[in-house]
């Protein structure tokens, strides 16, 4: 018997389906965290994009990096954070994706390499929700795996 893969809609549909059972700020963190993977199946980066990325200088890739975080509110990240939270305010929509991805960086950005691995990933995940206290307690652990995935 063969199997099909579930179609692209379908495959978001479930990241936004978990997504939608969190509260706004979660979910917009929740949606960040995947947003690779949301970008992979709806076909990005486009070849175009793969071969521009190509051509640009590391400080180029950097400001392009930092301008893509800067926006997120402002591309597909706001569409399926609406889709999750559909009766949302679309300024509130934009303000939790802010925090997220300011979170997300803020957790990195206390990361720092003294002692056990684990306990630096804690920390660091710490001091970033002394920053955001908003969040719930999954999305700091979840944002705990996500810094030690990264510095693994």
């Amino acid at each position: 018997m063969t199997q099909t893969e579930p179609s692209a809609e379908q495959q978001i549909g479930e990241f936004i389906a978990s997504a939608a059972k969190q509260p706004l700020l979660d979910a917009a963190f929740e949606l960040w965290r995947w947003r690779y993977r949301l970008n992979s199946i709806k076909g990005r980066p486009t070849a175009e994009e793969v071969r521009i990325n190509r051509t640009l200088t590391p400080q180029q890739m950097s400001e392009k990096y930092r301008y893509d975080r800067d926006h997120a509110h402002e591309g597909p990240m706001f569409g399926y954070l609406k889709r999750a939270h559909p009766r949302a305010d679309d300024d509130a929509i934009r303000r939790a994706i802010i925090t997220a991805v300011k979170f997300e960086d803020a957790t990195f950005e206390h990361f720092n390499w003294n002692g056990d691995f684990w306990e630096c990933v804690v920390r660091a995940v710490a001091r970033a929700a002394a920053r955001y206290p908003d969040f719930l307690d999954t999305t700091y652990r979840d944002a705990r795996n996500n810094v030690a995935y990264y510095y693994k």
